[in-house]
């Protein structure tokens, strides 16, 4: 049966250690192990690092930039470097590839956030296997995913990819770090009960040229195992272990998905495209009302406001213990609900002088969050 496979191979499993140059006998092994399953009927979607790491090497730099406007120099001339290297590699097996190159903006705003969705189908229904980036050229601080590992679950939930698999520079998750720890114990799999107790376990690394590290592999699982798909941490070295995992092969660590995850288009947008921009505090009668009657927000069971925010932007629920219950978008400013919080519905429009919404945040706007085992809808 056809799956949906998303593979996000690391700048560090790119590059030699030694000497900062490409591991050429890497990516060949990768190309032809997601050519060969995808000549076996899978939808493969590569995420991809390096631009930045390339175009040092082809500029003869030793380290990494720091400054924003020389780091998107930089990673315009390993961008198309990399891509190429990536086109000569796969056609010599005669598969067609696309580059696609992505902001959070584009998964921001609703109508990019689709025709992404629509442009991906397009070209996995064409046969081609589309190799995606940051768009580090563009992209500003508050626009950036930040990491590969982020920005692959996020193109994994809007796909409803099957498999998430993050090839890194460790064969797997440990307790804690192989290389600081010797007898670090290796973890094999992990339900949706132990992800967040990792997350407080295990710190973050990085490498000379990348800017992951486990911390940001954690949370890109916790962001695709909540949209259903079944996430890998395996090493980079051996991309044909992808398909040994596949067979059953007890290869890396597995993440298992989330028994119930979110089950529309929309609410994926929500959760995984937006940043929430506020919080909004809710009484106990409307946290019961959202949590377990499945109703919308109204502005009687608001009791405070946190942050600025526009009409339309994604916003956090929050019980009276500050506890995140819910996310969603918010159909007044911040100003307004101001202005209108604990108040019953019929006297919104004499309090801002029209005739607004009878809701703050619609029931089909809204989803769930269990805090406790990450975001989750009920």
């Amino acid at each position: 049966m056809s799956q949906t496979l998303v593979v996000k191979i690391g700048t560090s499993s790119l590059k030699r250690a030694s000497n900062g140059q490409l591991a050429l006998p890497t990516i060949a092994s990768l190309v032809e192990t997601l050519t060969d399953l995808h000549r076996e009927g899978d939808r493969i979607v590569l995420v991809s690092s390096g631009a930045v790491g390339v175009g040092c090497a082809r500029l003869d730099l030793k380290e990494r930039p720091r400054s924003m406007a020389l780091k998107q120099a930089i990673a315009a001339v390993g961008q198309g470097r990399l891509i190429r290297i990536y086109d000569d590699f796969f056609s010599s097996l005669a598969q067609p590839i696309a580059q696609v190159l992505l902001t959070r903006r584009d998964l921001i705003e609703r109508s990019s956030y689709v025709n992404a969705y629509n442009t991906f189908q397009a070209l996995l229904e064409l046969g081609v296997i589309p190799i995606v980036n940051e768009n580090d050229t563009v992209a500003v601080d508050e626009l950036k995913f930040g990491d590969n590992d982020t920005l692959a679950a996020r193109v994994a939930s809007m796909l409803e990819a099957d498999w998430l698999f993050l090839l890194t520079d460790v064969d797997r998750l440990y307790s804690a770090d192989p290389r600081v720890v010797p007898d670090a114990k290796p973890i094999e799999r992990v339900n949706d009960r132990e992800l967040d107790r990792l997350e407080i376990a295990t710190g973050s690394s990085t490498t000379q040229w990348g800017t992951g590290g486990m911390m940001t592999k954690l949370n890109a699982a916790r962001i695709a195992t909540s949209a259903g798909v079944r996430t890998v941490i395996t090493g980079g070295q051996k991309p044909a272990n992808i398909q040994k995992i596949l067979q059953g092969q007890a290869i890396g660590t597995q993440f298992e998905p989330r028994s119930t995850k979110i089950d529309t288009a929309r609410k994926r947008w929500i959760v995984h495209g937006l940043e929430p921009m506020g919080k909004l505090y809710l009484d106990e009668g409307a946290k019961v009302a959202i949590c377990q009657g499945g109703k919308s927000l109204l502005a009687a069971g608001i009791v405070g406001i946190e942050g600025k925010f526009n009409a339309s932007d994604a916003i956090s629920l929050c019980d009276r213990k500050t506890v995140e219950i819910a996310r969603g978008i918010a159909n007044y400013n911040s100003s307004e609900i101001e202005k209108i919080k604990g108040m019953r519905s019929e006297k919104i429009s004499s309090l801002l002088g029209y005739a607004g919404a009878e809701t703050v945040v619609h029931r089909d706007n809204l989803v769930l969050v269990r805090p406790d085992r990450g975001i989750e809808l009920t």
